[in-house]
């Protein structure tokens, strides 16, 4: 009888960890992304300001743009001018459609590079996240639109012809806000799908980083292949602009940079302040888009 509830115990035991090992094996996923130099902030602007945002933004950013073309984007019809604008702080895939844009196409705040489609669709949904628009061709790949849990849209893609992009001189951060309810879903389904790691999770950050001088919130920093990411977690009550900003952009000089902005077109919306080593401000370039752009705080 000894024998037999040993033999029957081991069993039991072999099976527990033939059972882990399977959980494992569902939970691992390929990585998926290649590098933060093709992960794209998506700017939508009216036709009329296309030119306009594309000089200020070179102006202050520096780098250059592709040339622009008139294409369909979307997997119904629709006409936009597109063009990529490369510069050594961050990318924008810009946008100016010519007729209405179709659903949920807009609302989408990034465009990830990934070496499966398919693949990344499948890590995706087994992250957690809602597939929105399944994948669909474009004139150079394929493009599908996820959300994750809090809401946050991006789009994934994969070209047909492989990229070759210069590494970024600094990252910039993709800024998504959540609410405390489904900020860890959030980071969870993120990291599982990215590979990812959370580099900071500060539960009492300064508020003035919301507008909120005398108040705190939750600030959560990831960085992965696809890039940084810093998750703000607060109750919603924003005064104008934050939550608008959907890019951060790490410059070497700030005060520097914002002149080159103004002068460029670019109006300051939250002139810069200091905080959590940093100094930062918000901009708005000509056709909407609102950016936030910090330095590293002298010591």
């Amino acid at each position: 009888m000894v024998r037999s509830g040993l033999f029957v115990s081991l069993v039991s035991i072999v099976a527990a960890l033939g059972a882990g090992h399977a959980a494992l094996a569902r939970d691992a996923s390929p990585l998926l992304g290649v590098s933060a130099q093709y992960d794209t902030t998506h700017v939508y602007v009216a036709p009329d300001d296309v030119d306009k945002f594309v000089a200020s933004f070179t102006a202050t950013f520096g780098g250059q743009s592709t040339k622009q073309v008139v294409v369909t984007v979307t997997p119904t019809p629709s006409s936009t001018s597109s063009q990529l604008i490369q510069t050594p702080v961050g990318t924008v895939s810009l946008f100016g459609f010519r007729t209405p844009i179709p659903y949920p196409f807009g609302a989408e705040r990034t465009g990830y590079l990934v070496t499966d489609l398919d693949a990344a669709l499948k890590a995706a949904r087994a992250a957690g996240a809602d597939v929105l628009v399944s994948a669909f061709p474009d004139p150079i790949g394929r493009d599908a639109v996820i959300q994750w849990p809090g809401g946050v849209n991006m789009q994934i893609y994969w070209h047909t012809t492989k990229p070759n992009y210069a590494a970024y001189e600094t990252v910039p951060e993709n800024r998504v806000y959540v609410s405390p309810d489904r900020a860890d879903a959030f980071v969870r389904s993120f990291l599982r799908f990215s590979h990812g790691k959370v580099v900071s999770d500060e539960v009492r950050a300064p508020g003035v980083e919301i507008g909120r001088p005398k108040d705190t919130y939750r600030r959560v920093r990831i960085e992965s292949v696809f890039g940084r990411i810093t998750v703000l977690i607060t109750d919603g009550l924003l005064p104008y602009p934050y939550g608008r900003e959907l890019t951060g952009y790490e410059v070497a000089d700030l005060q520097g940079t914002l002149a080159k902005a103004r002068a460029a077109g670019v109006t300051t919306l939250v002139e810069p302040y200091g905080s959590g080593g940093r100094m930062a401000a918000i901009v708005q370039f000509p056709g909407g888009y609102i950016a936030e752009i910090h330095a590293t705080a002298p010591k």
